[in-house]
């Protein structure tokens, strides 16, 4: 049975890269892939609303639709802004590409952040608030709930390791399923109300709603707080507007006019459903309460349902499966939602891996084209925040909202910038106009946006504490990282003339490099010093524009070692340079084959930490071909212990008798380089990773060259 075969079944055999543009989504599985946050998102923002305000008692319930006038108003006015970022930026950066772009790139890490912790805290809301929804239909499953949500982030891990396009089609009927469903109720409830003036009273509505103790007569400045921190609380149906602006890549072309569209489509249902669902709550008395002490006359069990099952419940009162067909689809889109956040969060690691603030492995694409190292970290991490919440979908969703409009802001404040600039050069009248109105739509939108986070920062300050510190904690982290591979890359740029560091002693055959940087050079000077017969260069291509750029520069520096190129459809590095060598081996089984892997040595467990493990896997697979020698070149990093001098050494009481210090006894230089460090990135086995990025141990105790 092949080794990989269990791999097989769970995530489907491996794409080629030129398969690519197959995996792009037209407008009906995108607005299922990316909008299943922003729709699901009214299926609680209106039981937050209801929420907040029942720390007055029932004389504050009717203030819940004009918050929710004023919550649709805020989502309009973003999405319009949105539509403008989209047609500016295609490139899938999102918020995080227009601030660094416009106010540089501090701020876009400030995005960055914020955006990371947004899609973590999606999935781990969207699927605590499934569950929530489903025990509310079926009480047996009270009590399982965190092993429920835990179970449902492993399968969407899962489902979108198979690909995007895969996810999307499994999710888009559940999605539509809702869509219909909600509206459907909407429907049937004005119908029932205003055609056979039906009463449809909720389960709660017959119990008095008591004010929690200290806020019985709320008024003045105490009521104005409750009613913003109230509006604060709805604005959560804003989460996930801006995934579609960080998806555009994913979408058939014409990328941007299809994203614009799947945006006003989103915007348009969500509004609709949000102001129905806060309508017909009205209509049928539904109250929530924080404490179940507050529902005077309820049971003494009484278990609260959500504000949606208890809507449902009432509308459907004379058609039972209406309701069961509400619980079933809502915990299904609630807990697909988090997939919003599966396709954001890989693609944003993607590109912040790409600029050095993340590790490179995030850069990959896995078997099936998807970024498939960010879908398990960001599975990981909701699975921590799921646990640490007890799965309490009414904790988490206060942590929620501060991260959605901090990056609303940087982004609308970038895109003003971004027409002001442009027009300070168009002459065009027609251009002019146009880029004006993107103007004032952006303005708007930041207006709005910066009144709703002033707002959640006053009202929500003890509960968005976590998501600030986790923030501040993620931007620390990105720009620590960046110095470090900044530091490297300065250590690896090679000189335009060879010196003597580069100059290593002799041996054979082919050498494997990514780009031409100092232990490049070095191992092709110690392979020509071997004198073998047959010498050449060996990159495999994974990236055709770094592969150019090899080339190019190849030719230029006029090296006489000619260049070979090995084809890699699946963006592998061991398998092509496993054939080549078989190749080589068959056309002439008496010659040895000598591979030669320049790499560089790094001194801490974190550096390590950075760097993939392409060299030691290749390392280990051609050790076991008869007829094949394997040479590391290391070069050796100023974070190595061989770069730094020894500790001299002091015998007991050598220092109170005024002795010299000395080396250990039978230590030398190069044995005590030969322990020190962790061998760190591949820079010959680099071209393996995406962006022309370096790649993991070959194993210690290598001795130094000369």
């Amino acid at each position: 049975m092949p080794a990989d075969l269990p791999k097989r079944i769970l995530i489907g055999r491996a794409l080629r890269s030129d398969k690519l543009g197959e995996t792009l989504l037209p407008k009906r599985i995108a607005l299922p892939v990316f909008a299943s946050d922003a729709l699901s998102s009214v299926a609680y923002a209106p039981e937050e609303i209801l929420l907040t305000l029942s720390l007055a008692g029932a004389s504050a319930i009717h203030f819940s639709w004009q918050i929710g006038v004023v919550v649709a108003i805020v989502m309009l006015a973003v999405v319009a802004s949105y539509r403008q970022n989209v047609h500016a930026y295609p490139s899938g950066g999102g918020d995080y590409e227009v601030a660094t772009v416009n106010h540089g790139p501090k701020s876009g890490l400030v995005v960055a952040s914020a955006l990371l912790v947004d899609y973590i805290l999606t999935v781990a809301v969207s699927t605590t608030s499934g569950v929530a929804n489903v025990v509310s239909a079926v009480p047996a499953l009270r009590g399982h709930e965190l092993g429920l949500s835990v179970i449902l982030v492993i399968v969407l891990m899962g489902m979108n390791l198979r690909g995007v396009r895969e996810s999307g089609s499994a999710f888009a009927v559940p999605t539509y399923a809702f869509m219909f469903g909600v509206i459907g109720m909407v429907g049937y409830g004005l119908v029932r109300h205003f055609v056979f003036g039906s009463d449809m009273p909720a389960e709660s509505s017959g119990f008095h709603l008591a004010a929690t103790p200290g806020n019985e007569s709320l008024a003045g400045f105490a009521l104005v707080f409750l009613l913003l921190k109230a509006f604060s609380s709805g604005c959560a149906a804003l989460t996930g507007v801006e995934a579609i602006s960080n998806g555009v890549p994913a979408f058939r072309k014409p990328k941007s006019k299809n994203a614009a569209t799947t945006l006003l489509m989103m915007a348009t249902i969500a509004v609709a459903m949000f102001m129905g669902i806060i309508y017909l709550a009205h209509l049928t008395g539904t109250q929530m309460a924080e404490e179940t002490s507050q529902l005077v006359g309820a049971p003494a069990d009484y278990h609260q349902k959500t504000a949606l099952a208890q809507i449902s419940e009432a509308v459907f009162s004379n058609f039972t499966p209406g309701f069961y067909f509400i619980a079933s689809v809502t915990g299904l889109i609630l807990v697909l939602a988090a997939n919003t956040a599966f396709n954001g969060f890989p693609v944003l690691g993607s590109i912040l891996a790409q600029d050095r603030y993340l590790p490179r492995q995030l850069h990959t694409r896995g078997d099936r084209l998807a970024f498939s190292n960010g879908i398990i970290l960001l599975a990981g991490a909701a699975i921590l925040f799921i646990v640490a919440f007890d799965a309490d979908p009414n904790r988490l969703i206060q942590l929620y909202i501060v991260g959605v409009f901090v990056s609303f802001n940087m982004s609308q404040s970038g895109m003003i910038r971004h027409w002001t600039r442009l027009l300070k050069t168009e002459t065009d009248p027609k251009q002019r106009a146009h880029m004006q109105r993107s103007r004032a739509i952006n303005t708007f939108g930041l207006i709005m946006t910066s009144a709703v986070l002033i707002v959640v920062l006053v009202t929500k300050i003890g509960h968005a504490w976590i998501a600030i510190a986790l923030m501040v904690v993620l931007f620390v982290m990105m720009k620590a990282i960046r110095r470090h591979y900044d530091r490297v890359s300065t250590e690896l740029i090679a000189a335009e003339e060879p010196d003597d560091s580069v100059l290593p002693t002799r041996v054979h055959a082919i050498v494997l490099v990514s780009k031409l940087h100092k232990p490049a050079l070095r191992a092709l000077a110690y392979a020509r010093l071997a004198r073998a017969h047959t010498l050449e260069a060996v990159t495999v291509n994974v990236d055709p524009a770094d592969t150019a750029a090899l080339r190019a520069e190849w030719d230029e520096r006029g090296i006489e070692v000619p260049l070979k190129v090995l084809d890699s459809p699946y963006r592998e590095i061991t398998g092509p340079v496993l054939d080549y060598v078989k190749n080589l081996r068959r056309s002439s089984p008496r010659d040895v084959v000598s591979v030669y892997i320049p790499e560089y040595v790094v001194g801490h467990w974190y550096e390590h930490l950075l760097h993939n493990q392409s060299a030691l896997r290749l390392k280990g697979r051609l050790l076991f071909k008869p007829g094949v020698m394997v040479t590391s070149v290391p070069w050796q990093l100023e974070s190595s212990e061989r770069r730094k001098p020894q500790k001299a050494w002091s015998a007991p009481g050598a220092v109170r008798r005024g002795e010299p210090r000395h080396r250990p006894s039978g230590a030398s230089e190069s044995s005590t380089g030969s322990t020190a460090g962790t061998v760190g990135e591949s820079a010959g086995v680099s071209a393996g990773n995406s962006g022309g990025s370096a790649s993991g141990p070959a194993g210690d105790g290598t001795t130094p060259l000369p």
